[in-house]
């Protein structure tokens, strides 16, 4: 598949702690809204390389690029382009939901005045208006989900990370989750996601598979299927991770 508009671009990145090489010369680009799986066994270095994509550590070598920035020299930009969200959903919850939206959107750089258009706009597509005002842990986890998710796109990122997202929620959240991912894709925001669930690993353009600091596989669902003689993406994981 051609990138046109590439956002993320990895060449060759290794990240190395001793001995020890959590990131073997990866080699990946991702492009302009596109929906890219980032998937591996618990240990296979999807973390550290997420935390070298977010700007939060740097690569021992190899020439990486998020959003036209470097990770190496410009750090801070890159957290100023990017969104994140972990399984934790990373939202205050002594705050109310209003309060969530009106913290994130000015660590962000957000006016006041947009920070009230985009909360009134993403609540309004939840359908959550009339929850502004309610303290966080009195929200139903699902719904906590969605906000945190909303929370992570208010100021308009070129790229949002999610890191095991629908961890612990319904499969009928899990797919209206999705249908959010897929929404802001069409916006033209690009979704990295890192998922175990590997019926979601459909849901993506296209997935990447690491195996012990390594990624082994990268293509299409459809065509990583087909390449391995599989009839599921967890019949293909196995396959990889078995070797």
């Amino acid at each position: 598949m051609e990138i046109n508009q590439p956002i993320i671009v990895a060449e060759n990145l290794v990240k190395r702690f001793g001995s020890f090489v959590a990131n073997d010369h990866l080699t990946f680009t991702v492009g302009k809204g596109e929906i890219f799986g980032f998937l591996g066994a618990n240990g296979a270095g999807k973390t550290t390389a997420m935390r070298i994509l977010c700007g939060l550590s740097s690569p021992t070598s190899g020439k990486v690029t998020v959003a036209g920035f470097n990770v190496y020299t410009q750090t801070e930009k890159i957290k100023r382009n990017i969104g994140y969200m972990s399984q934790k959903f990373s939202l205050y919850d002594d705050l109310t939901v209003w309060e969530n939206f009106q913290f994130y959107g000015g660590i962000y750089g957000l006016s006041a005045k947009k920070i009230q258009e985009r909360t009134d706009e993403l609540l309004g597509r939840l359908g959550l208006q009339e929850e502004k005002n309610r303290i966080l842990k009195d929200i139903p986890l699902g719904w906590k989900q969605k906000l945190a998710f909303s929370v992570a796109v208010i100021h308009h990122p070129s790229i949002v990370f999610l890191d095991e997202p629908t961890g612990g929620v319904d499969p009928i959240t899990r797919r209206q989750f999705w249908e959010m991912i897929y929404e802001t894709a069409r916006e033209g925001i690009t979704v990295f996601v890192t998922t175990h669930y590997m019926d979601e690993a459909e849901y993506c353009q296209r997935v990447s598979i690491m195996v012990d600091g390594k990624i082994v596989a990268l293509d299409t669902p459809a065509k990583l299927k087909q390449t391995y003689l599989a009839t599921s993406m967890e019949e293909v994981f196995l396959k990889l991770a078995r070797g």
